[in-house]
């Protein structure tokens, strides 16, 4: 373990924004803890891959960290919107999920699942597209799972966001590239090294992306055209990726994961209303699910920008963002943060399974996506994480049909 000390204290507010942050400091750290000195964050404890880590420049980057993306945060009063206490108890069910084979470890972010996971996951699916389709009369589409890279660039992510991108290449199309590749990985002898020194060397073509989420295709769907009515509601389902680096944990942060999606597009009327509605309905269908938790406002984890601090407390203030947070144990149905950070206080845990988010005009702008006036229309979106709403569902309810609401243990297990 070695102790880390920060330049600038953290005040303990903020301490949470310092520890989402901190794997992605360097991959070189394999565990943290926070150590708080009275009213602030002092330093960090950190355990680390290789002997050879130099703490001093650790100490640079986490100092990085702390002035370019935390220092200047301001948090305002929680502002929870809905707030429901569920029947019973809830515990984590992940090792049992485990040990029954239910779900399997495969690497890192990476959860085989099996039953009665997927069969749930398609049932909560199902019912939340029931109330897209009758309230907004959704349009359904299936996207390919890349994402052109122009259309990843053109939404802001990659200046926002770049510690969760993930890319996808391939050789280039070339005979001499696709010999010297064999001849480096030396034709299925050689390990992992050399299959990574022969994709430097003959790769290219980094053109496509993994899709950190599903409005994405939405917005490239429509873009450099008209609406072909004055509001548009779209829905997909599809897989989503995002580097989630040491913070990757049971179904909570998987690397990839799949979205229920609903995007509104039109007068910024139409779609604020349209997100209130979905609100309104979600938290319909999670007291009708038996399933306590809350909803909030919430901002995004923006990394290593110009003004994050700034972008934040807009976010926040602006409430463009809401979370649905679901409790994974009984300690954290009256929590009103994100969970414990490691070394901190505090009980339990909870998961955000889903958010509503406006974005005026922004992808509309960055799209050329406009109304008949030829103006920029207004869109919102809704994005559900199916494996963490089963998996909140499975933590309230357990891995036992028998102890389920009716109607999903007569969907699902009959």
């Amino acid at each position: 373990m070695n102790r880390i000390p920060l330049a600038r204290p953290v005040p303990l507010g903020l301490a949470d924004e310092l520890a989402r942050r901190i794997y992605f400091a360097s991959d070189a750290i394999t565990g943290f803890s926070l150590v708080s000195s009275g009213e602030a964050v002092t330093a960090v404890d950190v355990t680390l891959a290789a002997c050879s880590a130099d703490p001093a420049e650790l100490g640079r980057k986490l100092d990085l960290v702390v002035a370019s993306d935390v220092l200047g945060q301001r948090r305002p009063e929680p502002a929870v919107v809905w707030r429901a206490d569920a029947s019973g108890p809830a515990w984590d069910v992940f090792d049992e999920l485990l040990a029954r084979g239910a779900a399997v470890e495969a690497g890192a972010g990476q959860i085989v699942l099996g039953e009665p996971v997927l069969t749930l996951m398609d049932h909560l699916d199902a019912r939340l597209k029931d109330v897209v389709a009758a309230e907004f009369g959704a349009r359904e589409f299936r996207y390919p799972t890349l994402l052109p890279a122009r259309a990843l660039l053109r939404t802001g992510y990659v200046e926002s966001f770049p510690q969760l991108l993930m890319f996808v290449s391939r050789l280039h199309g070339d005979v001499d590239s696709y010999r010297g590749f064999l001849d480096t990985v030396g034709r299925g002898g050689a390990g992992v090294g050399a299959l990574s020194e022969g994709l430097r060397a003959h790769g290219g073509g980094f053109d496509h992306c993994l899709p950190p989420t599903m409005c994405f295709h939405t917005y490239h769907q429509y873009a450099e055209r008209t609406l072909p009515t004055s509001s548009l509601v779209v829905t997909s389902r599809g897989k989503s990726f995002r580097h989630e680096s040491r913070y990757r944990r049971s179904l909570e942060r998987l690397w990839d994961f799949t979205i229920r999606e609903v995007v509104f597009l039109g007068p910024a009327d139409f779609v604020l209303d349209c997100r209130s509605r979905l609100m309104e309905r979600t938290f319909a269908l999670m007291d009708t699910l038996g399933l306590g938790g809350r909803c909030e406002v919430a901002g995004d984890p923006f990394f290593l920008g110009e003004g994050t601090a700034e972008r934040s407390w807009s976010q926040r203030m602006l409430k463009l963002k809401y979370e649905l947070r679901l409790p994974l144990d009984d300690a954290a149905d009256a929590a009103d943060s994100a969970g414990p950070w490691p070394g901190g206080s505090g009980g339990g845990r909870d998961v955000a399974v889903g958010s509503f988010n406006y974005h005026e005009q922004h992808f509309a702008k960055a799209f050329e996506i406009t109304d008949e006036t030829d103006e920029p229309v207004f869109t919102a979106c809704a994005g559900f994480g199916l494996e963490r709403l089963a998996y909140a569902f499975l933590c309230r309810h357990g891995l036992d049909p028998r102890g389920w609401p009716d109607d999903v243990r007569a969907a699902v297990a009959p």
